[in-house]
């Protein structure tokens, strides 16, 4: 079972639920799919850390072939190429990795070459794999390190997998969601926080997702967000209290569910209801 955890920005308490959530399972995967600031590692401290490589490809182009036909300028619509003074340009910050232009060569001009973008780290804390994108400073889209994260080849199929989505609702948060079969929509109860949830709930009803809210930093009063889920029959799976001590650990970057049973009952519950919701949903499927 994929579980994302989303919110419509950062600091709302999105690694806070994924790391704890991933910690109070008995094996389990966790990725870190905030790949422009990775912190989940800082929290589970994993041993045994491997790196691999990741890479896309883009344009390489042999000046002693090219004729200035420009037949790839003008089949590019990321503007990733361009001929000028007699020379062939490549764009790499927009190229987009389709190969199109290197078809359309008659002179076979084009070929391709391996640009790193960055990297992916695994290794193991506990019973927990710690999976952490990392992308290279200046690398305008992280969509290629979270598609190799999610790749599943070394994922263990039959263990929970836990996903720390990117925040917002662009399209690494759309790669990091599209496979996962429940969602975790985390919101602080505030206008603001309305505003943001607002964002990825209309994401994950694009994409049909079987979802639920964390109301994170919850208090016992009327709340924008507790209204706009009642409103909109949107389930609350749980309500986390504005608590200084599990802020203080968070800071800390420690493991609130290893620290006080209290923690770790908020939630073992949280991933209860979210089994049932799961389980309820395919039940569902299978009957249509």
């Amino acid at each position: 079972m994929k579980i994302a955890v989303l919110s419509g920005k950062g600091g709302t308490g999105k690694t806070l639920i994924s790391v704890n959530l991933a910690a109070v399972l008995k094996e389990s995967d966790y990725i870190d799919c905030d790949v422009e600031e990775p912190n989940g590692h800082l929290f589970f401290k994993p041993q045994n850390v491997k790196e691999e490589e990741v890479t896309v490809k883009i344009p390489k182009v042999n000046e002693d072939l090219c004729n200035g036909c420009r037949k790839c300028v003008e089949f590019c619509k990321f503007n990733a190429l361009a001929y000028i003074k007699n020379k062939l340009i490549v764009f790499d910050e927009v190229c987009h990795s389709c190969g199109g232009c290197m078809l359309v060569c008659p002179e076979k001009a084009i070929t391709e070459k391996e640009k790193p973008v960055g990297t992916i780290q695994k290794g193991t804390s506990g019973d927990v794999t710690v999976y952490t994108g990392i992308l290279n400073i200046g690398e305008p889209t992280s969509v290629p390190i979270i598609k190799r994260l999610l790749s599943g080849q070394e994922l263990r199929k039959n263990k929970p997998t836990i996903i720390d989505c990117p925040p917002g609702s662009a399209c690494s948060v759309m790669e990091s969601i599209k496979d996962a079969d429940y969602c975790i929509l985390v919101a602080e109860p505030t206008l603001f926080g309305l505003h943001n949830l607002n964002m990825v709930y209309e994401l994950v009803k694009l994409f049909g997702k079987n979802f639920g809210v964390v109301i994170n930093k919850y208090l016992e009063k009327d709340n924008p967000v507790e209204k706009f889920c009642i409103e909109n029959n949107i389930k609350i799976l749980s309500r986390i209290p504005f608590d200084r001590e599990l802020g203080t650990l968070n800071s800390n970057a420690e493991i609130a569910v290893n620290k006080d049973e209290k923690y770790r009952d908020i939630f073992s519950y949280l991933f209860d209801i979210i089994t049932r919701e799961v389980q309820h949903e395919t039940a569902i499927d299978s009957q249509r």
